[in-house]
């Protein structure tokens, strides 16, 4: 029920975005957008995790664009699963990522503009037991992560943006031993890398242009 409450929200803001795009001064997308700062929200699933949990999070970005071929993004996500019906498992990213745009901007690419995107973040999981709040564990680890996407350029000022990228955890994993009465957490004695496909889709509205 949240989650449909916050997806109607998403999706009013972006019809009320987009409307007041259209009594503003136009954006004129050029080759060369340096210096271009936006704001978005973002709704992300994680799939395919070691423990067959699907996740769903909300989160939020700013996007500072270097050149016409790089820009970046700094981002933030709160995700949670559900394994069974007895482990809760929360995950808040905090990161950045890099996109470069491989071709040159084009009447096509002015609506559909895809990218390769890589980066780095910085990840706090908490796992806990549904039937005691008290009985959790978690840990901090580092993330790199790279994959592609595409913008939706709605007009020059408002887009969607769709990406899928594989993030590749360093640290130690939170193995989760589950009985018929009783659930215990227990953490690896050494460091491992561990990963998940995450996939996003992201509302943005470029609203300053810093240097031009």
């Amino acid at each position: 029920m949240k989650q449909h409450i916050v997806l109607c929200g998403i999706i009013l803001m972006c019809c009320f975005l987009s409307r007041a795009a259209d009594n503003l001064p136009p954006k004129k997308i050029r080759d060369n957008s340096s210096g271009t700062l936006s704001l978005g929200t973002r709704n992300t699933a994680s799939l395919f995790t070691e423990d067959v949990a699907a996740g769903l999070g909300i989160g939020g970005q700013f996007r500072l664009q270097v050149n016409d071929r790089i820009n970046t993004e700094w981002f933030a996500d709160y995700i949670t699963a559900k394994s069974g019906n007895v482990v809760v498992r929360n995950d808040y990213h905090i990161g950045w990522s890099v996109m470069f745009y491989p071709g040159a901007m084009t009447q096509f690419t002015r609506f559909l503009q895809p990218y390769l995107l890589a980066g780095h973040c910085f990840d706090y999981t908490k796992v806990f037991s549904t039937m005691d709040s008290n009985n959790f564990a978690d840990r901090l680890s580092m993330a790199t992560q790279a994959g592609a996407g595409t913008h939706l350029n709605f007009n020059s000022r408002f887009d969607c943006s769709i990406s899928a990228q594989y993030m590749l955890h360093f640290g130690k994993e939170i193995q989760t031993i589950t009985s018929s009465d009783a659930v215990q957490f227990q953490m690896d004695d050494h460091s491992s890398p561990h990963g998940h496909l995450l996939t996003t889709v992201s509302f943005n509205y470029k609203f300053a242009d810093l240097w031009r």
